[in-house]
This record gives structure tokens, C-alpha cells and sequence, in this order.
């Protein structure tokens, strides 16, 4: 009997460690975001890329720096652009005690194209692939399918002076299920679904605030994203 309390006691406090050491889903977190592009001059390449800063919290407690740019090129008359690029990742630890930060390395190809309903309802689509090299797991890959709406609340476009409602929803899903070691991840690896506002600043400068939220299969958050879109 007493030897059942033991083990019962034990198994208890295990659990309540590990999930002091997960995120709080109640804690609001907040993600600081750059996205730029631009197309050479008289051609159809160009560059791409975004920078953000991830905090469990807000600030003061890490959960990601991400850094990510990449080659475009838009076959003439086509309508879709294509990227190759290269991420790297560096993911803290929920908590401020300790970070213990772990460093994953990305090259990523991308599809996005673009399409109008109703004159004013501006869809965006991403599809993307992940090659990833992440810190003590075997090599991975993921795929990602982003669908974004963007409508604006005077005229038919996103030029200077206009405010917008802004909406996306991604689905991740994994490739390789094994990451070594004996370890395993599900198919499914997240989702993310996003409200906000925007304002166009210039034709090429735009500002968004908006809330995100992020499902996976062990937890669900939320978090205020702040984002400049920059093209020149």
C-alpha cells in the first residue's frame, strides 16, 4: 500500500512539472513583426523576407527569434511568385528562470498568388515546404498552407490612406514523423487563425495590430501580433 502512495505521489508531481513547464495558455503573448520585398528593376526576380521577435509573454520571456529571407522570381504573365529561401530559428523555453535555447536552420520553396471577390475581398494564398534541421532531432519537413483576406474599408485596393480588416488562417502539417532518439510527432502540427486591422500608411508601407491564435497538439495561445509590410 504505502509503496502505491509512492509511486501514485510521484507520478503526480511528474505531471505537475511538466506542465509548469509548458506555456500559459492564459498568458497573452505578443509577436513584433517585418515583412519586406522587392523586385529588381526590369526584371522578374526579387528578394523577400520577414524578422520577428516572439515573446511568451509579451516581453521579457523569449519564445522565438525568427530570421528569414529568400530569391523570388514571377514567371511573366503568370500571376504566381515564387521563393527559395533560408530560415534560421532560435526557440526559448516558456519561463524566465531558464531559456535553454534551441537553434533550428530552414530552407523553404513557396507559391503565392492572388485573387478578387466581389471587387473589394483580396485572397492571398501561400502554399510552402520546409526542409528543417533543428537542434538534437533528425532532419524534418512541413508543410504549411496559408489563406489570407484582406478587405479593405474604402475602395477596392490597399493604397495609401486606407484601413482594412485583415484575416488568416495556416495549416501545418508534418512530413517525417520520426525525429529520432525514439521520439514522434502527430501529422497534424498547427494551426493558426488571425483577426486584425490595417492601415496603409503609404502604397508601400503598411501597419497591422491584430490577435492570433495558436492550436497545437498540446496547447492552444493566444498572442497580440504588431507587423510593418514593407515593399520597395
Amino acid at each position: 500500500m504505502k509503496r502505491t502512495i509512492f509511486l501514485f505521489t510521484i507520478c503526480l508531481l511528474l505531471t505537475k512539472m511538466s506542465h509548469a513547464q509548458g506555456p500559459d495558455e492564459d498568458q497573452l503573448g505578443a509577436w513584433y513583426m517585418y515583412f519586406y520585398s522587392t523586385n529588381f528593376k526590369n526584371s522578374n526576380w526579387g528578394i523577400q523576407g520577414d524578422f520577428q521577435y516572439r515573446d511568451w509573454r509579451g516581453l521579457g520571456d523569449r519564445e522565438q527569434l525568427l530570421l528569414r529571407s529568400g530569391i523570388t522570381y514571377t514567371p511573366k504573365n503568370s500571376g504566381v511568385k515564387f521563393t527559395l529561401g533560408y530560415g534560421n530559428i532560435t526557440t526559448g523555453q516558456y519561463g524566465t528562470e531558464v531559456d535553454n535555447p534551441v537553434s533550428e536552420s530552414r530552407i523553404y520553396q513557396e507559391a503565392l498568388f492572388s485573387n478578387t471577390l466581389w471587387n473589394r475581398v483580396l485572397l492571398t494564398h501561400r502554399l510552402r515546404y520546409e526542409q528543417r534541421w533543428a537542434e538534437n532531432q533528425d532532419f524534418r519537413t512541413r508543410y504549411r498552407y496559408n489563406l489570407f483576406v484582406n478587405i479593405p474599408l474604402k475602395g477596392t485596393s490597399l493604397a495609401k490612406g486606407t484601413p482594412y480588416f485583415a484575416f488568416y488562417n495556416e495549416l501545418f502539417i508534418n512530413g517525417e514523423r520520426q525525429i529520432g532518439k525514439n521520439r514522434s510527432v502527430q501529422f497534424f502540427d498547427r494551426n493558426r487563425t488571425y483577426l486584425g486591422f490595417g492601415y496603409a500608411i503609404t502604397n508601400s508601407v503598411r501597419f497591422q495590430l491584430g490577435w492570433m491564435k495558436q492550436t497545437t497538439v498540446n496547447w492552444q495561445k493566444g498572442q497580440l501580433q504588431f507587423s510593418m509590410h514593407h515593399s520597395f
